[in-house]
């Protein structure tokens, strides 16, 4: 009876501490439920983007799984960066806009990044297609007809991206998370799921077909999913439209966007170039699994990032320092926890894979290091770029980008997958505390954890 009271306490606590969250009202209770949607959503996706891993894995082997890591990766970096950075400008002046009253800046902006980033995706796709044709004998040929498919998925990331923009821009957790980060990786289960039933090769460019039907079905919901919202609460009106704003303002966030993806990736990618498929599997395994930490990471930014940009229209400091403490305490300590979940799992999760991606253990606990770093100094670079400190952000991850690949084609060749690694956990140590500076002196905010030890 003892031990039951024991648990009571703990488990009352909790309760009480959700059912506040969900009732109180006021701009600080909303935040703390749009991180809470926000970090649900990103558990559930990284549980089933980790399942749906571990599946493939076992179908595909080692080899054609490496071969699928590489070409989506490339994907998802082209999808990025034909965005614009027009996804964190919906975020940064849709808060804005509303707060002010401006819906026909809203409207503007609304209609006109759409359309172009969506010429602009399937520019770079078309462009892609030209690359592999003219170029393609310079690329080893297991790569090619997976990139090919693989391309057709570029308009279409391109596009959820923006979307995601704009659901978080308007607090719309829901609709800017889940078609991307839960429906896109169920439907490409599923997809491969029919395909082994029906003795379909469990190649490369199977998976590749797979993407395009989940990344193309997922797109057109969370397009009718935002339509209808929009129309709830944004009537036909006049269509104010301030390109050379918009596009001033996206240039650093597209550096930022640009930069963050490849700081996610370019060390994938080069493991690719300078090892097997096999080798670029384990490690994509290893990074894949240890990077669940920076979930937290991003489930935080999302949720918070439309009320820092509000806060600042407002001119309410107290309150916008208050948000930030939030900010980077519900960061660090969820962040901390996991890190060590996932270290003590580490080994068994890894072995899920099969046998041979248990050598990529020791990429975690190099890893580790990096992401707790980042987290230690909450979601900065949504501080930053909400703030309008978007240019320092940009110089940072820029340089954090640079340091990464330098490193990587340096340390890969020697050290392997370990040295892929210890490039990505250096480049991501230096750019947080980079971003400390830059919020302090550029802003006058404290944003690392041990400055933020104390009550709100």
């Amino acid at each position: 009876m003892e031990r039951q009271g024991g648990l009571r306490g703990p488990l009352a606590g909790l309760q009480a501490a959700v059912r506040d969250i969900v009732s109180a009202r006021g701009d600080r209770a909303q935040a703390q439920r749009d991180a809470l949607v926000a970090f649900t959503i990103r558990v559930l996706s990284a549980g089933i983007l980790y399942v749906s891993q571990i599946v493939l894995a076992r179908w595909m082997g080692g080899f054609e799984y490496g071969i699928y890591v590489f070409v989506w990766t490339l994907v998802l970096v082209l999808g990025g960066l034909s965005n614009l950075g027009l996804s964190t400008v919906m975020i940064r002046f849709l808060p804005e806009y509303r707060e002010r009253g401006e819906d026909d800046k809203a409207r503007g902006l609304l209609r006109y990044g759409r359309l172009l980033v969506l010429a602009v995706s399937t520019l770079v796709a078309l462009a892609g297609l030209a690359g592999l044709k003219l170029f393609g004998d310079h690329l080893s040929s297991y790569y090619i007809l997976p990139a090919y498919l693989a391309l057709a998925c570029v308009p279409m990331i391109t596009l959820t991206d923006v979307q995601d923009g704009i659901g978080r821009g308007r607090g719309w957790m829901s609709v800017a998370l889940l078609p991307p980060y839960v429906l896109r990786p169920l439907l490409v289960l599923a997809a491969m799921l029919m395909a082994h039933e029906l003795g379909w090769p469990m190649a490369a460019e199977t998976a590749s077909g797979a993407a395009i039907l989940a990344t193309w079905a997922a797109s057109a919901v969370q397009t009718v999913l935002v339509q209808r919202r929009l129309a709830a609460v944004l009537p036909e009106g006049p269509v104010y439209r301030a390109p050379d704003l918009w596009l001033k303002t996206s240039l650093p966030l597209l550096l930022i966007t640009g930069s963050e993806l490849l700081l996610q990736t370019s060390d994938v990618l080069i493991v690719s170039h300078f090892l097997t498929p096999t080798d670029a599997a384990i490690y994509f395994a290893a990074a894949k699994t240890m990077s669940l930490v920076m979930f937290v990471h991003y489930a935080v930014g999302s949720a918070v990032a439309n009320r820092f940009a509000a806060l600042n229209a407002r001119g309410d400091r107290t309150e916008l320092v208050r948000a930030v403490r939030d900010a980077v305490r519900w960061t660090f300590w969820p962040s901390l926890i996991a890190a060590g979940g996932i270290l003590a799992l580490g080994w068994p999760l890894l072995l899920l894979f099969g046998p041979q991606f248990t050598t990529g253990y020791p990429v975690m606990l190099i890893l580790v290091a990096g992401f707790l770093g980042r987290a230690a100094m909450g979601p900065s670079e949504f501080i930053l770029n909400m703030l309008g400190q978007q240019k320092a952000c940009a110089s940072v991850i820029v340089s954090m980008a640079i340091l990464n690949i330098l490193l990587g084609i340096v340390l890969v060749p020697r050290f392997g997958t370990l040295g892929a690694a210890a490039a990505t956990a250096t480049a991501l140590l230096l750019g947080a505390l980079l971003n400390t500076v830059v919020a302090r002196r550029r802003l006058g905010l404290e944003i690392a954890i041990w400055r933020n030890l104390g009550r709100a």
